[in-house]
């Protein structure tokens, strides 16, 4: 009878009972994820790098900053197209001329003297509108042009692009944020003294007596809209300083931090070395 339990103990150790160490480590409350201080996870445990690059590009081109420059880019093509409008659409008789290519008199209810007399002033007119024109085209054009620039440039993360970058985009943006309220401003200046002279007085006169109405000394749509998104532009430029001036403090202070932590890690190092060699010391 007293065989019998070291026999079957016997054959419970044959029987493979002694895996309860291994069923509780198995068992305990420890989750099954890698933490930080252990090996790093296997090979198929990773993610795809291509994957991280491909969506850390987008990530930060598309951030605030990148949002924002975006916006300018397209706000500055809007200023481009409005400002040709606009003057195409004032121009009268001399845009209709240099688009359609087709007979005036058959479009438009002037003859004789009153039509030389239009196509006189409508010259005119356009010439000293010109200097709007071909002055906000290249402004409009550079700070587009740029804005895209910093744009394909800042496809980093803030604390790998240089700090010439950073600085660099944050006094474009204040720089463009002034510029284009000082544009707006003297664009609506130059409008409102041309549109103030005699010679667009007698053209509307002349377009009105023959039922157009809509040609007059007023500052036109087109001219509006320019200053719209002049203006909106402008806030754009505003709001990306401000973000780029944050990003610039932000990047400091972290560089600052992982400077010091460097330097903590490397005292850590050093002090290991130190200390068993005093605790063999007092013991003995």
């Amino acid at each position: 009878m007293s065989h019998q339990p070291r026999s079957n103990r016997g054959h419970r150790e044959r029987n493979g009972d002694q895996r309860q160490p291994y069923d509780d480590d198995r068992s305990s409350s420890r989750p099954p994820y890698y933490s930080r201080e252990a090996d790093p996870p296997p090979k198929h445990v990773r993610e795809d790098p291509e994957v991280e690059h491909r969506d850390s590009k987008c990530t930060h081109i598309c951030s605030r900053r990148g949002i924002i420059l975006i916006c300018t880019v397209l706000t500055n093509t809007l200023v481009l197209i409005c400002l040709i409008a606009a003057h195409m659409v004032t121009s009268g008789l001399s845009s209709a001329v240099g688009l359609g290519g087709y007979n005036i008199n058959s479009n438009f209810n002037l003859q004789g003297t009153q039509l030389q007399q239009a196509r006189e002033l409508d010259m005119q007119y356009s010439q000293m509108r010109a200097p709007g024109l071909y002055g906000g085209i290249p402004f409009s054009l550079v700070f587009g042009v740029v804005s895209l620039l910093f744009i394909v440039a800042a496809n980093k993360p803030p604390y790998l692009l240089p700090r010439k970058l950073l600085v660099g985009a944050l006094a474009f943006q204040a720089v463009g944020a002034v510029a284009y309220v000082v544009a707006v401003g003297l664009y609506l200046h130059f409008v409102i003294r041309v549109n103030s002279t005699d010679v667009c007085v007698r053209r509307e006169r002349l377009y009105a007596s023959n039922g157009y109405t809509w040609m007059n000394c007023e500052v036109s749509g087109g001219d509006a809209a320019v200053a719209l998104f002049g203006l909106i532009t402008a806030i754009l430029y505003a709001a990306g300083a401000g973000i780029t001036f944050q990003t610039i403090r932000q990047v400091k202070h972290y560089l600052q931090e992982r400077k010091r932590r460097d330097a903590e890690r490397q005292q850590d190092r050093r002090h290991p070395q130190r200390d068993p060699l005093r605790a063999d010391t007092t013991f003995v």
